[in-house]
């Protein structure tokens, strides 16, 4: 029992070290942290009121009393970034959430048990996936109406079939090995099986998704906010930022430049660590 509990832990420190060695997935690592930690200590930062108006100060370019310039009615940019970058942060870990949880034990129960269940939930689930991705989650915004929670809910429905779809590939894999079969000579039951013995197995793959999804989720966000279906005003949003900022491109183009740029700093973080945990938890590279 010992040098088979000592294999995954050795397995997991060669991951490890491999993701230090990787730079992209530490630079990757750096822009969410910094992003994360600027969203989480925006209550206590000194800076302006994210909603504050000053009519005396409308589109002001980037100066020292306003590093990144003020909105058309007067609003401190860089303040709104910043508590923005909350919106975007948890709309994209919250939506994967959702999709994991409701995801993973449709593919676990499809992959394990097969026939006319795995039947049931694949065809379901292509339909689903026939539909892309942010259609379908613009269309279930509009259903359920615009509001950053409900925008979190429609993004990690439509995420939802990705990860069924990937699960239950993983589970079609692993449920013959050799310990697996083990499992069931011993008279183990079908829950613990899946749970003790199959699952674990199946969550690097899952946990590089989610890293790759949460990118994709925060894009999606935007794009809702820009649409008006994701965070309402007067709360600060990246994406409703930017469709104040088409109004405004020539006049005051820094209020498009800042949300953007921080959209695709944070999306292009994520892939990078996605592709790090890739690279990393890659069985057949150990």
């Amino acid at each position: 029992m010992t040098a088979v509990a000592a294999t995954p832990a050795r397995s997991q420190s060669r991951a490890w070290k491999k993701l230090r060695a990787n730079k992209s997935a530490l630079v990757g690592a750096c822009i969410v942290l910094v992003f994360g930690v600027l969203a989480l200590l925006a209550p206590v930062l000194p800076i302006a009121d994210p909603a504050g108006t000053d009519w005396g100060a409308i589109r002001k370019p980037p100066s020292l009393g306003a590093w990144m310039g003020t909105d058309e009615i007067g609003r401190d940019i860089l303040s709104r970034m910043i508590w923005g970058a909350q919106a975007s942060l948890l709309a994209g870990v919250v939506s994967v959430l959702i999709a994991v949880v409701v995801g993973v034990p449709f593919g676990l129960v499809a992959g394990y048990f097969g026939g006319w269940t795995d039947t049931i939930i694949s065809r379901c689930t292509e339909a689903l996936l026939a539909m892309p991705f942010l259609i379908l989650a613009i269309a279930l915004a509009a259903f359920l109406g615009p509001s950053l929670t409900n925008a979190m809910i429609a993004i990690g429905l439509s995420a939802v079939p990705v990860f069924i779809r990937l699960t239950r590939g993983q589970v079609l894999a692993v449920k013959t090995e050799d310990y697996v079969e083990g499992a069931r000579a011993i008279g183990l039951g079908h829950i613990p099986i899946m749970l003790r013995y199959i699952l674990p197995n199946v969550v690097p793959p899952i946990l590089v998704q989610a890293t790759l999804t949460i990118a994709t989720a925060i894009i999606a966000e935007a794009s809702l906010s820009f649409l008006g279906l994701g965070q309402q005003p007067p709360a600060p949003s990246w994406g409703s930022m930017l469709n104040t900022a088409k109004n405004f491109l020539s006049q005051a183009p820094w209020m498009a430049i800042w949300p953007g740029a921080a959209i695709f700093l944070v999306v292009i973080g994520f892939n990078l660590m996605g592709d790090g945990l890739r690279d990393a938890l890659d069985p057949r590279e150990h």
